[in-house]
């Protein structure tokens, strides 16, 4: 690993991958960039696919780090040396770690300059994600700029208060998986009404990619959009009818809740 490695992730997982990717992108050097990772195997694996350095050793990874990203797991977190707290001072910490508080960081990594929590969804692998994040103290203008650089690279940034954390946990970071969850079950619909599977796929994924588009791309609320493709007395209208006879915004607002306390339930052990 090089001297001049200024940014350390500890994890190397496919979020760090991703996020390494968009440093990259914004002409981050790769000399800058080091990571750590495991039992080793998933850390040299992506510093050979990025041209990073890799290094095993905790103190020698974060010995010239500025930027600190945690990127493993959170029961790793709670496993890692001690000695953190001391080499993590002065330092500025992002956690993308599901369900650790800003409290919670904060006391293990007590003399970090600052700490970010953030929570970037699945989709930021491909730099179409969303990713929510909070910090511990008001950030530095240039420490703001250090963080952008070091998320933006997985799509778009929203800044929050750290109470609506959990909440975001339960609609963007879990979202996407009600996404493929629906789409699944379109593709299923479709089969069973005599298309053929690779038209059925097809059909599924692009419907749903375009209404996200058309939804991201006008000023119209889903529920107008969704009038203008219903029209009186139309199919549409008939499927809407079982999706509410069904209760599909009931079974929604179940499901994202169940999330949410979930995420209460992580954040508080």
């Amino acid at each position: 690993m090089s001297k001049a490695a200024s940014i350390a992730f500890i994890g190397a997982g496919r979020m760090a991958s991703a996020m390494i990717k968009g440093l990259r992108l914004k002409k981050v050097a790769p000399q800058a960039i080091a990571c750590t990772g495991g039992a080793g195997k998933t850390g040299r694996a992506l510093a050979k696919a990025t041209g990073i350095g890799y290094q095993p050793d905790l103190i020698r990874l974060l010995t010239t780090a500025d930027c600190v990203v945690l990127t493993c797991k959170p029961q790793q977190f709670h496993s890692l040396d001690p000695i953190i707290e001391q080499e993590t001072k002065g330092k500025l910490v992002l956690s993308i770690l599901a369900g650790l508080s800003l409290e919670l960081l904060a006391k293990r990594l007590s003399q970090a300059r600052n700490v970010i929590r953030a929570m970037p969804n699945l989709p930021g692998q491909i730099g179409a994600g969303i990713t929510a994040f909070c910090s511990l103290k008001p950030l530095t203008k240039n420490d703001n700029a250090k963080v952008h650089r070091l998320l933006g690279g997985l799509g778009r940034l929203l800044l929050v208060p750290e109470e609506y954390m959990d909440a975001v946990t339960a609609i963007s970071g879990s979202g996407p998986a009600y996404v493929f969850e629906f789409t699944e079950a379109l593709r299923r619909a479709a089969l069973r009404i005599g298309l053929p599977e690779t038209i059925a796929a097809t059909l599924a994924i692009e419907t749903v990619l375009g209404a996200a588009s058309l939804m991201q791309q006008t000023n119209l609320t889903p529920q107008k959009l969704c009038q203008q493709v219903a029209s009186p007395g139309g199919t549409t209208e008939a499927a809407l009818k079982e999706f509410c006879k069904d209760d599909l915004i009931g079974v929604v607002d179940r499901a994202v809740t169940a999330a949410y306390h979930r995420a209460q339930e992580l954040s508080t052990t």
